[in-house]
């Protein structure tokens, strides 16, 4: 049903985007070089034909409303069954795990020695009231199988009175759970015992005696919400172990979390090689390509069990076994026996609605690709996968719905931004392989792995370019993409990219070619337009058309763009992010041009514009703009006088600022900030001191990078109610001499970051005495900053602070 939900609501906007594509490509683009009375008699004729489309689009709409009647009815139908067969409908049995217990023997666990250890010493520890012992992580990482180790442990036997385990899947029924709980400790139940009755029954068995209880696969806190009244709390040391594949669940239960990691490199070979030889150890012969198979597992305990149960029942050859590793993911995918798709899939099975699209959408990136996050999102913006609602940007929305992924385990955390936000992201090969799959299934993306097949009735296609090893260039020469087709991502050139629907278009360009297909202006859907070019120094040109592209958000060009003035006509713009872009100063208003007309309200990004003056009129254009990166070169061909960068400081919603410039001398003094700015880089300024206490007085900053000879005074003695919000400071090749810094002058500063700072005698001892401090990183400074750093680290770590984590690295001479 709900497949056939998304196949009517697409049917409905190919109708209604087909019918605005027809509207908006009127023939009076070519009509305005004919005479008026000849412009008379072909307007009547477009007309009729408008009418006639009108009229067709109608009965397209109305045959899809039909559709949608259908399948609302199929729901209050399938409503209404429910309702009154939910009495007697018996649960369904949830005694079976969701995930095989990681064995190697009996009570034998590989990888998770120490989790292990700790893990019993928190059970059988001395504190006396109720504990909850969260295990949290990505399916198949081993929560059960370690939690199933201790629970299984002599020394767990011996120490508790009562032990007890239960399993509970996204649909539970609190009666079963409670049957569950009661089969394996009384023999004395009785099935026909409502849920209160059986509640009390093993609250009961639980009183006064110290019971272990094992909550499996827990999915949600309204089933712990529902089990908890019947656990009494006995101050005699009971415990309670839960895994979740839910971070946020773990952390509702207000304990340390044991949250596991995929396994490193020889702890993946033990267990392996357990799980395919015993104790009898890996052939010699094998051990090569038998690395290459763990490998290539990434380290989750699962995949590893599972390729090394499968291998140790088969042929034992190196053949055989180089055949395995050359599509290991799909391999381990297509084995029913052990189900490990059916394992993972079940975390995408549980996902809430809105999150299903954008974990599906992971599978356009490739095999072991960092994702930008900032990327990911403005594609979810442009495909219409996010909500919106009036307290957040949909980008902030998106953001957010990264992080749910992320709290789910289902993508994975790469590297964090200055800021404390997640920058870059992964996911699995596994989890990727399940969503192509999925994907496929439902006609949501063909990730094309061969010849152009079968992408007839699919809205997005991807094509990588490993495939231009494998097959002829001419052979995705000839791929023509279906009418519906709504995204086309590809490595390769992008030529053959005309649709009419296509609403996100993302490819590279030959290295010759200074310009963008003529027929982009024909995509009046388009949202999202990226492209780079191999030689992005050569020059890119926009057509002076591109206005008609009015639905445009995002716009990436890696090559250097001269942008036509009617860019400033492009209402829908959110992000600009072009390698060198020359921007022209905005037309002036007529005269009978409202406010809103002229306002790019939704602009957010507009990256590397090149000595651009910002007059007061571009200002007024960009009023909500949040993330601004200007360049200014030896190029320039204006005075210091025609730069009116004073009025930057009236863009009161930016955020984040960097500004670069390569002419090395003072004609950007008139730089001023708004007092919204929480993130500021500047790279060749001339900064003296006033300008960092002005810096510094800013409310909300929280990065500041200065860098490239920034400082020009050699001595800087910040003061106390100046950066109050700065949690990350970058210096990189000033001039500074003397830094006079106590720690009340950073009050909550997280990460301090210095590079080839050759000039500065030393590190204040004082900077290791701000409690907020967790990173001191030095790259290339001299002696003296480098023994202070030193000199700080001990310092902590005798004061017995685990938090602050020193990295030094040192200059190596070639010699």
């Amino acid at each position: 049903m709900e497949s056939q939900i998304a196949s009517a609501a697409y049917a409905a906007e190919d109708v209604i985007e087909s019918h605005v594509v027809d509207q908006i490509q009127p023939a009076g683009h070519r009509l305005q070089k004919v005479v008026t009375d000849i412009r008379k008699k072909v307007a009547k004729i477009v007309r009729s034909k408008k009418a006639i489309k009108n009229e067709i689009a109608m009965l397209d709409l109305q045959m899809v409303i039909e559709d949608m009647d259908s399948i609302k009815k199929k729901v209050m139908e399938f409503r209404d069954e429910i309702g009154s067969n939910e009495l007697d409908m018996q649960p369904t049995s949830t005694t079976s795990s969701s995930t095989p217990f990681i064995t190697t023997g009996k009570n034998t666990m590989v990888g998770f020695d120490e989790q292990l250890l700790q893990l019993l010493d928190k059970l059988t520890g001395q504190r006396s009231n109720r504990q909850i012992i969260p295990i949290v992580g990505m399916g198949g990482i081993g929560k059960t199988t370690l939690a199933k180790n201790s629970y299984e442990h002599s020394l767990i036997v011996h120490h508790f009175d009562i032990r007890t385990w239960v399993t509970i899947s996204q649909k539970y029924n609190v009666k079963q759970l409670l049957l569950q709980l009661l089969s394996m400790i009384s023999s004395e139940i009785n099935s026909e015992d409502d849920e209160q009755l059986l509640g009390q029954k093993l609250h009961k068995i639980l009183w006064g005696r110290r019971y272990l209880i094992v909550i499996d696969d827990i999915w949600g806190i309204e089933a712990w919400d529902s089990l908890n009244l019947f656990f009494p709390e006995n101050n005699n040391g009971s415990r309670i172990v839960a895994t979740t594949r839910i971070s946020n669940v773990a952390t509702h239960f207000d304990s340390s979390l044991f949250e596991l990691s995929f396994l490193d490199e020889d702890k993946s070979w033990e267990l392996f090689c357990k799980k395919t030889f015993g104790e009898a150890g890996c052939p010699l012969e094998l051990e090569d390509v038998g690395k290459e198979i763990v490998q290539k597992c990434k380290g989750l305990p699962l995949s590893i069990s599972v390729i090394g149960g499968l291998l140790g029942t088969s042929h034992m050859t190196q053949k055989y076994w180089k055949t395995i590793s050359k599509d290991l993911t799909s391999f381990l995918n297509s084995r029913e026996d052990e189900n490990c798709l059916s394992i993972l899939s079940l975390s995408y099975t549980y996902l809430p609605a809105h999150l299903k699209p954008c974990f599906l959408y992971m599978g356009i990136f490739p095999e072991d690709h960092k994702i930008l996050v900032s990327r990911l999102t403005k594609l979810w913006v442009a495909e219409g996968f996010i909500k919106s609602n009036e307290s957040q940007s949909l980008e902030e929305i998106a953001r957010g719905y990264v992080n749910d992924l992320i709290d789910r385990n289902l993508i994975l955390k790469h590297t964090m931004g200055s800021n404390g936000n997640v920058k870059n992201c992964m996911i699995h090969d596994l989890l990727r392989d399940l969503c192509v799959k999925v994907a496929h299934k439902e006609e949501f993306i063909c990730v094309i792995e061969g010849i152009p097949r079968g992408t007839e009735r699919v809205h997005r296609i991807v094509c990588d370019k490993k495939l231009q090893s494998k097959y002829p260039f001419r052979v995705f020469y000839t791929l023509r993409l279906a009418p519906l087709t709504r995204t086309w991502v590809t490595s390769i050139d992008g030529r053959f990219s005309k649709n009419r629907l296509l609403r996100v278009m993302s490819f590279n360009n030959g290295a010759k070619k200074k310009y963008l297909h003529r027929h982009i202006v024909d995509q009046v859907n388009m949202r999202y337009l990226a492209t780079s070019f191999k030689i992005p120094s050569l020059g890119v040109m926009l057509p002076s058309s591109i206005d008609i592209v009015w639905n445009l958000q995002t716009l990436i060009i890696r090559g250097r763009v001269n942008a036509p003035s009617e860019i400033w006509e492009m209402r829908q713009l959110r992000h600009v992010d072009i390698w060198e872009l020359h921007l022209h100063d905005p037309p002036p208003r007529s005269g009978d041009q409202q406010q809103d007309d002229f306002v790019l309200q939704n602009l957010q990004t507009l990256k590397n514009v090149k000595n651009f003056v910002w007059s007061e009129e571009a200002c007024k254009r960009v009023v909500n703009v949040r993330k601004l990166k200007l360049e200014y070169g030896i190029d320039g061909k204006m005075s210091n006088n025609d730069y009116q960068l004073y009025n930057v400081s009236q863009l009161h919603k930016l955020e984040s600022l960097s500004c670069v410039s390569y002419c090395k001398d003072e004609r950007l003094r008139k730089l001023t900030f708004p007092s919204s700015l929480k993130k500021l880089r500047l790279e060749g300024f001339m900064v003296r001191y006033q300008d960092l206490t002005v810096i510094g007085s800013l409310p909300c900053l929280e990065v500041l990078k200065l860098l490239d000879s920034s400082i020009k005074e050699p001595e800087w003695n910040p003061v106390e109610g100046e950066f109050l919000r700065l949690k990350f400071l970058l210096l990189l090749w000033s001039g500074l001499v003397s830094w006079n810094v106590e720690s009340s002058h950073f009050p909550v500063l997280e990460k301090l970051v210095l590079l080839h700072m050759e000039e500065l005698e030393g590190i204040p001892l004082d900077i290791g005495e701000i409690p907020t401090l967790r990173l001191l990183e030095l790259k290339s400074c001299n002696e003296s900053m480098i023994m202070s750093a030193i000199k700080i680290a001990e310092e902590q770590e005798d004061a017995g602070n685990e938090i602050l984590q020193t990295f030094i690295h040192i200059k190596c001479n070639n010699k």
